[in-house]
């Protein structure tokens, strides 16, 4: 059963903006945290942005914090990825998981994902 649905990658140049969407069942909507990841070709995946089940806490990797930008919809049990000013390097499959809070100093510091709470990722490629 698939439990999170990815939606919204594509190809666009440097500087355009692309907005990525993740469906949730309502369980894991209401009780998980949900981050989005990418991995790169050649590179190991990274945490981008996560937030937190209320939507009151988002964490961002440092290299995209003033680019990207975590949201939700409690009505549609959607958590999306706003992302600005693209750039070459931003290039990856993008995926959203849910799992435990990850707090330092009590701020959301990430995601520590489900094994289970994966959605299928999609690809997104800047160009330059």
């Amino acid at each position: 059963q698939v439990q999170l649905v990815e939606s919204g990658g594509g190809s666009v140049q440097a500087g355009g903006s692309l907005t990525l969407s993740c469906a949730a069942s309502g369980y894991i909507y209401n009780n998980y945290c949900m981050g989005w990841f990418r991995q790169a070709p050649g590179k190991e995946r990274e945490g981008v942005a996560a937030i937190s089940t209320t939507g009151g806490r988002t964490w961002y990797a440092r290299s995209v914090s003033s680019r990207f930008t975590i949201s939700k919809d409690n009505a549609k049990n959607t958590r999306y990825l706003q992302m600005n000013s693209l750039k070459p390097k931003d290039t990856a499959i993008y995926s959203c998981a849910a799992g435990s809070c990850l707090f330092r100093y009590g701020m959301l510091a990430s995601v520590s994902p489900n094994k289970d709470f994966w959605g299928q990722g999609t690809q997104v490629t800047v160009s330059s």
